[in-house]
């Protein structure tokens, strides 16, 4: 495990911030225009998931970093959930899971030489609830962001308990007015209307029966709020046709490449 990612597959020990994380690598061999975090699914399989962004990475010149948030570090709490709550309370910012985004991105840039890059993230399923997180309660300077498939959202509503909206956190309607500016493509499967591993808890049923509805409503519900307090809305949602529950599929399409872009 080299400390420099170089052209092709790699694989890295990275301390960020003082957590050891496994990071499967992928640089092109063509010009670089991003960098490119991508958060796995449950099973916790970074190098899957590596393997299947490389056809988008070569499309749009990215260099991708897989962090890889093991099972027996990282419950459900602290990677689809974020870590933002710990006995029903807000954690503020320091040590959540979601604060280890902007130190990856930086330990990213400076093992690649590539200091001057954007950083572009994107998420599919568990790794989309985790970055829906991300996006709402830890600012990472991101030019895109790509929420796909997740079984839950933050919601854009101080109504709603964090982690799945505003409610209980300090200064929650500035922070909703900047999750919504947020360059955010929520990506949907148009067949992902599975049950199989949808969360099921009362919060997320609240979401919707599916994981495309859930997606389609978290949207529609963004785009309501920005209106209503007469705030920038960043967000599109593009949904991929013929598509489900799969991140080959999602990672595959036009609509990731443009959201990208």
């Amino acid at each position: 495990m080299s400390g420099t990612i170089e052209a092709g597959d790699g694989e890295h020990t990275a301390d960020i911030n003082g957590t050891r994380l496994t990071v499967f690598t992928y640089r092109p061999s063509g010009p670089l225009r991003l960098m490119l975090a991508v958060f796995h699914g449950m099973h916790r399989d970074a190098g899957p998931y590596r393997d299947r962004a490389r056809p988008l990475a070569d499309k749009i010149g990215a260099i991708v970093v897989s962090p890889e948030f093991d099972a027996e570090r990282f419950s459900i709490d602290l990677y689809q959930r974020g870590g933002v709550v710990q006995h029903g309370k807000f954690v503020p910012p320091g040590h959540r899971t979601i604060d280890l985004v902007a130190p990856l991105m930086a330990w990213s840039r400076a093992a690649s030489g590539k200091n001057d890059l954007p950083a572009a993230l994107i998420g599919h399923s568990a790794g989309g609830q985790f970055l829906s997180r991300v996006a709402a309660f830890a600012p990472t300077g991101a030019t895109r962001l790509v929420i796909a498939n997740p079984s839950t959202w933050v919601l854009p509503s101080v109504a709603e308990a964090v982690p799945y909206g505003f409610g209980g956190t300090p200064d929650a309607e500035a922070a909703l007015r900047a999750y919504l500016a947020l360059p955010i493509t929520a990506l949907l499967g148009a067949e992902d209307t599975g049950t199989e591993n949808l969360s099921s808890e009362p919060e997320a049923v609240a979401q919707g029966p599916t994981r495309l509805q859930r997606g389609r409503n978290a949207f529609a519900k963004a785009k309501a709020a920005a209106q209503a307090l007469g705030c920038p809305f960043g967000w599109k949602l593009a949904e991929v046709p013929g598509v489900g529950h799969d991140s080959a599929g999602m990672f595959a399409s036009d609509q990731a490449c443009e959201a990208l872009r």
